[in-house]
């Protein structure tokens, strides 16, 4: 079993930490996402989005995360991740569907902040532009480089807090029936979800949740458990983690006035 990943990408965490829950040992090529190694040709053979993480299994090719979540854990852990019950499973199968777009709501908001601010600071508008023509999708590179030339007044980040909003206050709806959003039980969906949230955190953006304060006790419970200590907090380095959170820590104050307005 091989992953294809990068260090700090919330889907490649996301595969990781269900690795590190199930017991699963892995090879591993970790790719430099800055540097565009992913949009090597060879990679491309592997995944023609260009996109991590990608998971070869015994010459199987897997893609996207909470599809790879949901084939380890009933390949090799008798789907004991996912919840018991016809409701309960279509729940959870929802939730992983709706990653997608909570991934893209993420991506929205690295890049309109952090990511935007290091960009701009270390390279060219030249250099810029000649990544972008190097991403496969011709929609996620018009989104881009909206959010390089616009940052928060991209349209896409309205978008982005449409769907967040719902993501916490559907995440505290669940964790008022108790500690886990999987259910009674830790399960797949908590593993599928903490990439995010650790991610807005990261960013120093967990004034989101204010008005959903379970998120943040859920958050400290994920955060305590062996398989962050593996594979997020042992793997990304203090100073890129630091530097993540003092770039988006500057930008709180109006993105926070863009929330509270469509909060209100």
């Amino acid at each position: 079993m091989k992953l294809y990943h990068g260090i700090s990408s919330v889907c490649s965490i996301k595969v990781r930490l269900g690795l590190a829950e199930i017991g699963l040992g892995y090879d591993e090529e970790v790719l430099d996402l800055p540097s565009g190694d992913q949009h090597d040709p060879a990679y491309l053979k592997l995944n023609p989005d260009g996109v991590v993480p990608t998971l070869v299994d015994a010459g199987l090719v897997v893609t996207e995360s909470s599809l790879i979540l949901e084939y380890l854990d009933r390949e090799y852990n008798d789907s004991r991740l996912m919840p018991r019950g016809r409701a309960a499973e279509v729940a959870a199968r929802h939730w992983l569907l709706r990653c997608l777009a909570i991934h893209a709501a993420i991506n929205t908001l690295t890049f309109s902040t952090a990511g935007r601010d290091n960009a701009l600071a270390s390279q060219t508008a030249e250099q810029i532009e000649a990544r972008l023509a190097k991403m496969p999708d011709p929609w996620m590179r018009m989104k881009r480089r909206d959010l390089f030339e616009h940052g928060l007044e991209s349209g896409y980040v309205g978008q982005a807090l449409m769907h967040l909003s719902r993501m916490l206050g559907d995440m505290q709806a669940a964790l008022d029936r108790g500690d886990w959003v999987s259910g009674p039980d830790f399960g797949i969906v908590d593993i599928a979800l903490l990439s995010y949230v650790d991610r807005l955190e990261r960013l120093g953006f967990e004034g989101l949740w204010a008005g959903a304060p379970r998120v943040g006790d859920w958050l400290a419970a994920m955060q305590a458990r062996p398989s962050y200590a593996a594979e997020v907090g042992g793997r990304i380095e203090p100073k890129a983690a630091e530097g993540m959170r003092a770039a988006g820590a500057a930008h709180w104050p109006a993105l926070e006035r863009r929330w509270r307005a469509m909060n209100r």
